[in-house]
């Protein structure tokens, strides 16, 4: 079984002392390729940084969180077009609409997110968007330049059943994380996972944020990381009726297709 991780803050502090035997372990547990997130300026180049040590394996995105919005200005659409010329970059983003902790003004990650989009039709790469609270406006915007837009992936999914079929209408990825085995909230994402199709279906761990909390035996940790993968996807099979094995091949599918990723070779012996 392959995986591929399409969204791991491997960035973060709390990877700094062993990013490296994460990422092993990941690998060790069947997580082949992982796409780690960029959220900021600094976060996006740093995100380019490791990639660059890991080719094949790893690849970025670069982007600004909503959160992180009223940051965003010239220069930071300068670095983010800098950096989509590396090959390992395949995606623009983390980008898109906070209204649940608006720590930027609903003006400003407005602009933000338009600002990524041309980016994003420049440079033809897909888009890797976020969005709580904010379906109405986030919907609008997507709609309004989708055609213009090769691929969107809306990331760590956790809306409607309502907003999942009008992200889907408009030919949409969805990204399932962890919050599907939260028993506190994750119900009905549980309920509506299976309306996404096949072909448009996306996993990761969102690390080190959302881990399961279904998982067993339980882990001392708050910090997820991309080896738990597998207990999602398999909670996710279990949610569509499919083995973990075909959830395995339909999302590592998707995200080799929607992310230009190349094939590994499966070991023998």
């Amino acid at each position: 079984m392959q995986l591929i991780d399409i969204g791991a803050n491997l960035t973060h502090e709390s990877f700094n002392s062993d990013r490296e035997t994460v990422i092993s372990e990941a690998d060790a547990q069947g997580v082949v390729q992982m796409v780690i997130t960029g959220a900021s300026a600094s976060g996006s180049r740093r995100a380019s940084e490791i990639v660059r040590q890991y080719p094949g394996k790893l690849f970025a995105t670069a982007g600004v969180h909503p959160h992180h919005a009223s940051d965003y200005d010239t220069a930071t659409g300068q670095l983010i077009r800098e950096l989509a010329l590396q090959p390992a970059l395949v995606a623009i983003g983390e980008t898109g609409l906070d209204y649940y902790r608006d720590l930027s003004p609903r003006d400003d990650q407005q602009q933000a997110f338009e600002a990524h989009i041309e980016i994003a039709i420049e440079t033809g790469l897909p888009m890797f968007l976020h969005q709580r609270d904010a379906h109405k406006d986030f919907l609008a915007i997507v709609k309004h330049y989708r055609s213009q837009l090769k691929a969107v992936i809306v990331h760590c999914f956790t809306d409607t059943r309502e907003a999942l079929h009008d992200y889907l209408d408009i030919d949409c990825y969805i990204g399932v994380t962890g919050w599907l085995c939260d028993e506190r909230r994750g119900q009905h994402l549980k309920e509506s996972v299976g309306d996404i199709p096949q072909d448009r279906l996306l996993v990761e761990t969102d690390s080190p944020y959302l881990k399961p909390r279904s998982m067993r035996p339980r882990v001392a940790t708050n910090r997820n990381e991309p080896k738990w993968l597998p207990w999602i996807v398999g909670e996710l099979a279990a949610c569509r009726g499919e083995t973990p094995d075909q959830t395995a091949e339909l999302t590592t599918g998707n995200a080799r297709r929607v992310f230009n990723l190349p094939e590994l070779a499966v070991a023998v012996g």
